[in-house]
């Protein structure tokens, strides 16, 4: 089996997870998967190691993988993680945009990532203009990692992938609210990593994280009220 394959069960399992068709505490077991997703149990195995890595499954040495408790106890922490890694990652691919602005040789993969991110980015205005919003996050996720691939830094881009399946799951609990506000304001990010403008990319990014931030929480003070 091709390893696209492979990914391409890991993703069906990962939007199952995330819309709740396998709820958080539900053993996953490999045969029951491979039957329900019609595949063998070496693409299921494979798909289980990385969503454990995303922190969307968790492995008990005795009972095998389970879905991952809901990161909503943990949404504090995972945007004020993001708030400091994603500026960060912003940072340094404005000032890897700014040294190729200013050099006569050209950078094949940079291409190909700012072509991959300009067809993410209408990607999603398409899906707004259809009203096809629950695509929305998988292309959030698709352009945040691009961008930590444009910095550079495989630190960076291996510490977001460790938080991603719980940012993605988080994203699509606020979806409806959030995710039509936030789509235009990558454009403002990439301008100006695009611009090479170090300290504006990093200030735009953390603004972006901070506003999902408050948005998700104002969501979840409109739905679960305090009561006095």
């Amino acid at each position: 089996m091709s390893d696209s394959h492979e990914r391409e069960v890991g993703a069906r399992i990962r939007a199952d997870i995330i819309a709740g068709v396998h709820a958080p505490g539900a053993k996953l077991r490999e045969v029951a998967l491979a039957e329900q997703y019609e595949v063998s149990r070496i693409p299921i195995r494979e798909a289980l190691r990385s969503l454990e890595a995303e922190g969307l499954v968790e492995s008990r040495k005795y009972s095998g993988s389970i879905v991952a408790p809901s990161p909503v106890e943990d949404a504090e922490d995972l945007f004020e993680i993001r708030i400091v890694l994603e500026s960060a990652t912003a940072k340094r691919a404005a000032k890897r945009a700014a040294a190729l602005n200013a050099s006569d040789t050209p950078d094949g993969r940079w291409r190909e990532l700012r072509k991959e991110i300009s067809e993410i980015l209408d990607a999603g205005d398409a899906a707004i203009g259809q009203e096809r919003f629950e695509d929305l996050a998988v292309l959030n996720m698709r352009f945040h990692f691009a961008v930590a691939e444009l910095s550079g830094s495989l630190s960076f881009i291996s510490l977001l992938r460790q938080i991603s399946g719980k940012i993605e799951w988080l994203y699509s609990l606020n979806l409806m609210r959030r995710g039509p506000q936030a789509w235009p304001e990558h454009r403002e990010i990439i301008a100006a990593i695009d611009a090479g403008q170090e300290a504006k990319a990093a200030e735009v990014m953390a603004r972006h994280v901070r506003r999902s931030r408050d948005s998700y929480f104002a969501m979840m003070s409109d739905e679960h009220p305090r009561t006095t």
